[in-house]
């Protein structure tokens, strides 16, 4: 194996709970890009959101359209680099401040959770933080194949002497310490080039975070968390999910089918151009079939010459192209949930998030084909979110404003000392670049 399997994507340090601070996150998609700027404020604890040390109040953000991305990868560096320099300067006008670095999520290159255990002897008879560390990156590394790279390493749990079931292991006594983890890794060539395309923008990226998981951490409340419970993020290029079991995200998965595939079915099932089709999706786009607006015409412009006459089409023919390719995509979410611990999990219910999931009819779907409860989820527990993003669309760019207060949670290899961040900072790449360089 090569430097390049098994490196960790850069990871935030864990927040103090007495200081606050300026988080800013991108949310980079097929469709849209979002940024949003907060200030992080120590609160005492909220009973409603178990892991929450701090208060979130947004003071900057911007959505716009995405350029030069495809089911959640870069395909044309120079439109996004120019795509995200619009969005940040759009939301550091709002928040009157400037973004030196910020949290950046994963939503394309395979996302994919593996449950791994690895174990040692223990030296000393007293499990340490050195234990723990070093019995974590054993198992990190195994699970780590040719080309992709690691986006989380969070322990679910731990094991002395073969006794399951330990929450934290520190200070206790045993000749064998083992741990199950949940490894989290991507393509790491899809993970490089967005994270590329922010560098050029003299932005440093302080962290990366699956889609799916940090949509967990706002959308999911305590007792979903704890009951078990699969966020399905349903993006325009790609749907992922993680799945949460005993209050713990312990499975992720992903495949490159979104809302943007119903829009390019609408476009070649009507004659549409894809904007006149993005737009009859965003307005009528629903599932459910029957009933007497199904009978109900709608003019559509064709695609093509502009002498050509507009065809005259029946709601229920834009209902079943909807409908088709929805059900394909819940078809394959219940695939993915099949091989994951949520198999296991008959009370656990799904919460659907992303811009796709708003699509009218799809809670009643999702219900029927995976024959679990299913409810479309928003950020929860933020105080002044715009109205515009107190939607399900927003999961992800929210969640990564929480995300730095569960990071202590997660596994970090260790990278370099101080003395070497301190003077291999060459150029604007900047202590982060070296992972780009370290790996090619």
């Amino acid at each position: 194996m090569t430097g390049l399997d098994r490196t960790q994507t850069p990871k935030t340090r864990p927040m103090p709970h007495k200081r606050g601070g300026l988080v800013a996150c991108l949310d980079i998609g097929t469709s849209k890009i979002a940024c949003m700027i907060a200030r992080l404020k120590p609160s005492p604890p909220s009973e409603a959101l178990r892991g929450r040390t701090h208060a979130v109040e947004l003071i900057g953000y911007s959505q716009i359209q995405s350029r030069g991305m495809k089911a959640g990868a870069v395909i044309d560096l120079t439109e996004c680099e120019q795509a995200v320099r619009q969005a940040v300067a759009l939301a550091e006008k709002m928040a009157k401040v400037r973004v030196e670095s910020v949290l950046l999520s994963v939503s394309g290159g395979r996302l994919s959770g593996q449950l791994v255990g690895a174990a040692a002897d223990i030296r000393g008879g007293a499990v340490t933080q050195a234990d723990v560390s070093r019995v974590t990156s054993t198992g990190m590394r195994h699970a780590t194949g040719e080309g992709r790279t690691v986006l989380h390493a969070l322990p679910v749990g731990y094991t002395l002497d073969g006794v399951k079931g330990i929450r934290d292991a520190r200070g206790m006594v045993a000749h064998q310490f083992g741990v199950d983890m949940n490894v989290v890794t991507c393509d790491a060539t899809v993970a490089r080039n967005l994270m590329l395309a922010v560098e050029r923008c003299h932005i440093n990226v302080e962290a990366m975070a699956a889609s799916p998981y940090v949509a967990g951490l706002s959308v999911l409340t305590d007792d979903e968390a704890d009951l078990g419970a699969a966020v399905v993020e349903m993006g325009a290029g790609t749907t992922t999910i993680a799945v949460y079991s005993g209050g713990r995200f312990v499975h992720a998965a992903g495949f490159a089918v979104g809302g943007q595939h119903i829009t390019m079915d609408l476009a070649r099932g009507l004659s549409a151009t894809i904007a006149d089709a993005e737009r009859i999706k965003t307005l009528y786009g629903t599932v459910i079939t029957g009933g007497s607006d199904s009978r109900e015409l709608m003019s559509v412009p064709t695609a093509g010459d502009e002498q050509d006459l507009p065809q005259i089409v029946s709601r229920a023919t834009i209902a079943n192209i909807v409908k088709h390719r929805a059900e394909e995509v819940f078809e394959m979410v219940r695939d993915k949930l099949k091989d994951s611990p949520f198999a296991s999990e008959p009370n656990g219910r799904v919460v659907l998030s992303g811009g796709a999931s708003q699509l009218t009819g799809l809670v009643e779907l999702g219900t029927q084909i995976l024959g679990r409860p299913v409810r479309v989820g928003r950020p929860l527990g933020f105080g002044r979110l715009p109205n515009e993003a107190k939607n399900a669309a927003f999961a992800v760019p929210a969640g990564l404003l929480v995300y730095p207060q569960y990071v202590h949670h997660e596994h970090v290899e260790p990278r370099h000392t101080r003395q070497q961040v301190r003077t291999g900072t060459g150029g604007y790449f900047g202590k982060v670049g070296r992972w780009l360089r370290e790996g090619f």
